[in-house]
């Protein structure tokens, strides 16, 4: 038998497609049979499935996979709850540009045995909706209904050509139990015809003007958010401002798009930097928020150009930025143009700029390690873990998954990634994300044979959201151990420091965590509720000092190293301690 839900599979093994994150339902007595079929009979092909005891967690984890392969993974979920249960998940491939494709079955439409897959449950008719893909299609890059199972290959790499062209980001397909049950005959494609669109380069007299810009600049500056997705842009970038001078700022912190070390780079800053108000002219590079107006905004005298593969944000209702020019290009691509003129410009050396941005390095380095220097009390400060952790694990090859919110600064501060892919986090705000993304990071680096140390640094209030259970049952289960750092300050700080923006002399500035209703007090034992979900078979530890810290995370790093997920739970010096 080889029906449309096994020509599915096929369609996603072909176009490259290697791991399916399930949650299954009533809807997939066909998707069950063609797992069987062919995980029995063509096991070396089949993509692997993975069981996920939620959908927010399995998309998450599809979302991590496809950062570390660069390759779009695929969920599938049950109906319109199932789609409902991805929940703030599609929120962040959305605007975390993840390539995925998500399926969900329909309800069957047919009710007295007329074809295979008709109603034989109660829930068949309490879960059909209306339009079940609007639950998500304004987070999506492409929906569609599968119809038959004849064209079913076409659909599903139509959708991937979506998933995986600039900007990258989910799709979305549903087809009834009726249409996935249809017998055809089975058919392959040409998948050389089935590609996303090729990167696109400035025009020249983009490369021109935009060059000739930073060359004159007296301060010039390069916001970024995304260029890290491709090494190549990383060292282009490199190259680009030692020729010019510029300083670089990344305002997002998704990936590693600027080494740590280097003399031009400001740190992560979401969207405030006192040089963004004084630069003269900025390159805004791959990037979402380059600013935010209300708290930064650039001089009026200065230069503004534009390089994005979305630069008019179309998922963004508003969205503007005063530049001189703008350009629908790709950054890597852009960035190779931008050097090649200068190369031909023969540009020397300045002299007083490098030396200039030499000592703000070693002024910025000096005052790190003196926010690492621990306290004299011996309890715990974000910065002293942060230094801590990236010591410990430095020669390991490290990969970070990062959901610190709040702390987001500090721990890129202490943390000084320098390596393309050695850092993530969701590029979005839908909090939780870590512990999938997490699992599906290190699954794709065994899966591409890359032996990488994987942490994730949290908010205890991320930990909560990211549904603990299912995430370290699936870590234990595939295989698939990370260390978990938990930045336990007893509670939310993002909607303190929102309301003092809006209101810095209002009440908000005197309450207490309590009258917030913001504390987690008393608070959970993030440690033990992993262990419980995995029946004792992951290492859990809670730290308080210094001291305790120094002998428990040598611990939970063994622990990693053998094969166990591990969590530690720090409590930090803040406003819940």
């Amino acid at each position: 038998m080889y029906t449309a839900s096994f020509a599915f599979f096929e369609a996603l093994w072909e176009a490259g497609v290697t791991h399916c994150f399930v949650n299954l339902g009533s809807d997939h007595p066909s998707i069950l049979e063609a797992m069987v079929k062919g995980q029995r009979e063509t096991p070396d092909k089949f993509p692997k499935i993975i069981t996920c005891p939620n959908e927010m967690v399995a998309l998450s984890a599809a979302h991590g996979m496809a950062l570390t392969t660069g390759k779009v993974q695929a969920v599938i979920v049950h109906v319109d709850v199932g789609t409902q249960g991805l929940a703030a998940a599609v929120h962040n491939a959305s605007m975390g540009r993840a390539p995925v494709l998500i399926f969900a079955g329909l309800s069957p439409f047919t009710l007295e045995g007329e074809m295979r897959g008709s109603r034989t449950e109660f829930i068949h008719w309490i879960q059909d909706v209306h339009d079940q893909r609007q639950i998500v299609a304004q987070y999506c890059r492409y929906t569609a209904e599968i119809k038959t199972g004849r064209n079913i290959k076409q659909m599903v790499n139509r959708a991937l050509s979506f998933a995986m062209s600039d900007p990258k980001g989910p799709v979305y397909l549903v087809g009834a139990r009726e249409v996935m049950e249809e017998d055809i005959e089975p058919y392959a494609l040409d998948q050389s015809v089935w590609t996303p669109i090729a990167p696109a380069a400035l025009p020249e007299d983009g490369v021109r003007s935009i060059s000739d810009a930073l060359l004159a600049a007296k301060d010039p500056l390069v916001i970024t958010g995304y260029c890290g997705r491709n090494k190549d842009a990383v060292e282009e970038l490199v190259k680009l401002v030692d020729s010019t001078g510029a300083r670089v700022v990344d305002t997002l912190g998704s990936d590693m798009c600027f080494p740590a070390d280097h003399r031009a780079f400001l740190g992560v800053k979401y969207g405030v930097h006192e040089n963004i108000e004084t630069a003269d002219v900025i390159l805004l590079l791959d990037v979402d928020i380059p600013y935010i107006q209300t708290r930064c905004k650039p001089s009026a005298n200065a230069l503004i150009y534009h390089i994005d593969v979305d630069p008019l944000k179309q998922q963004m209702p508003i969205f503007y930025v005063a530049a001189k020019e703008r350009y629908r290009a790709d950054a890597a691509t852009s960035l190779k143009q931008l050097n090649a003129y200068i190369a031909t410009k023969n540009v020397l050396t300045n002299g007083p700029r490098v030396s200039e941005l030499n000592q703000e390095l070693k002024a910025r380095k000096e005052q790190v390690a003196i926010d690492e220097v621990p306290r004299e009390d011996g309890l715990l400060t974000a910065n002293f873990l942060m230094a801590s952790v990236r010591d410990a694990v430095a020669n390991k090859n490290p990969v970070y998954m990062i959901e610190a919110v709040t702390m987001t600064g500090i721990v890129f501060d202490h943390l000084r990634p320098t390596a393309p892919g050695s850092v993530f986090n969701s590029g979005a705000g839908g909090l939780g994300w870590f512990g999938g993304a997490a699992i599906g990071a290190k699954l794709g680096l065994l899966h591409t044979g890359k032996s990488k140390f994987v942490t994730a640094v949290v908010g205890d209030g991320t930990f909560i959201f990211s549904v603990p259970s299912s995430v370290y049952w699936m870590s234990r289960r595939y295989n698939a151990p990370f260390l978990t750092i938990v930045l336990n300050n007893s509670g939310w700080n993002a909607p303190r420091k929102s309301a003092q923006l809006v209101h810095p002399d209002g009440y908000t500035a005197s309450a207490t965590n309590g009258e917030l209703n913001i504390s987690f007090d008393p608070s959970p034992d993030y440690a033990g509720i992993a262990v419980a979900a995995t029946g004792g078979q992951i290492w859990g530890g809670t730290v308080k000092n210094v001291e305790e810290l120094e002998v428990k995370l040598k611990e939970a790093i063994v622990a990693v190293e053998g094969g166990r997920s591990a969590v530690l739970d720090c409590y930090i010096v803040g406003s819940g301690f």
